[in-house]
């Protein structure tokens, strides 16, 4: 798995560059209606899940299968149906951070002997679970709030993922030296 993992590690890297790029456009948008927060959001788990399920596929690791398919399953769900609420919308964010981050967590752990910087998933894993249970705790705020801790999110957990697919990538060199 991990040889598959380094190999591919471009595929963290894009996942990392679209989360930063998502997370400028909430910041830099913050006056976007709630719909528009809700496509944008639903078109960036559709194609993080994707991505997540493609490396889950080649890796054959069934527990980045499920967070491709609930990736998958949460934009689907935002397409089809635009007219969620906002607290609707926190509270499948708020589930879908809780559950990736801990299945990162998990996948960090168990690689820690294999992967050097495993720390970076496992921080990573730490924010989205963090972001999860700050939305729950305080689904109060306005939306222009919202916006904001999720752009900001995105950014700190998209350059967690570069810095991660970097190592990635920098563990290709030492596994090509190593047999299969």
């Amino acid at each position: 798995m991990v040889r598959t993992l380094a190999e591919h590690w471009w595929v963290v890297l894009l996942r990392g560059i679209v989360a930063i790029l998502f997370g400028v456009l909430a910041l830099t948008r913050p006056l976007l209606t709630i719909a528009a927060l809700v496509l944008f959001w639903g078109a960036y788990a559709l194609v993080d899940g994707i991505f997540e399920l493609i490396e889950g596929v080649r890796t054959k690791y069934g527990m980045l299968i499920f967070l491709g398919i609930l990736g998958i399953a949460a934009g689907l769900i935002t397409f089809f149906w635009p007219a969620i609420t906002a607290i609707v919308l926190l509270y499948i964010i708020a589930f879908w951070a809780i559950v990736v981050g801990v299945m990162q967590i998990g996948a960090a752990i168990r690689l820690r002997k294999e992967v050097q910087g495993e720390w970076l998933w496992i921080l990573s894993g730490v924010c989205m679970v963090i972001l999860g249970v700050l939305l729950i705790a305080r689904p109060g705020p306005g939306a222009v709030s919202l916006v904001r801790v999720i752009g900001w999110f995105a950014i700190v957990w998209g350059f967690l993922l570069v810095m991660l697919a970097f190592r990635l990538k920098a563990h290709v060199g030492k596994l090509v030296a190593k047999p299969a």
